[in-house]
């Protein structure tokens, strides 16, 4: 069965950091672009960064850039998020997806079909 699975989520302070991961399980990850979502109260999901299948091609939202770095270990079948200097905005519940493509990395949710449950991230003092 297809599954992706969040962890590392939490309460930081701000200018703190944090490091999610995405593990995969029921497929391989090498063929798949990976994607980063979030989704605060009342907001729209947002696409955060998105990884290529190799990882030599990377895309980040503008209110992220400098800030979060994705990496993938596809010998763990995982991708991760690195959160630094996180805001108070940047707190939300995050999700991974799989996305159709393999080296495409758009930010746009209708690009991706299969999401993970999600690990709420909270930034505040």
């Amino acid at each position: 069965q297809l599954q992706l699975v969040e962890s590392g989520g939490g309460l930081v302070q701000p200018g703190g950091s944090l490091r999610l991961s995405c593990a995969a399980s029921g497929f391989t990850l090498d063929y798949y672009a990976i994607g980063w979502f979030r989704q605060a109260p009342g907001k729209e999901r947002e696409g955060v960064s998105c990884i290529s299948s190799s990882g030599g091609s990377t895309n980040y939202a503008d209110s992220v850039k400098g800030r979060f770095t994705i990496s993938r270990d596809n010998a763990k079948n995982t991708v991760y998020l690195q959160m630094n200097s996180l805001k108070p905005e940047d707190t939300a519940v995050y999700y991974c997806a799989r996305s159709l493509w393999e080296s495409q990395v758009s930010l746009s949710p209708t690009d991706f079909s299969s999401w993970g449950q999600g690990t709420q991230v909270t930034v505040s003092s």
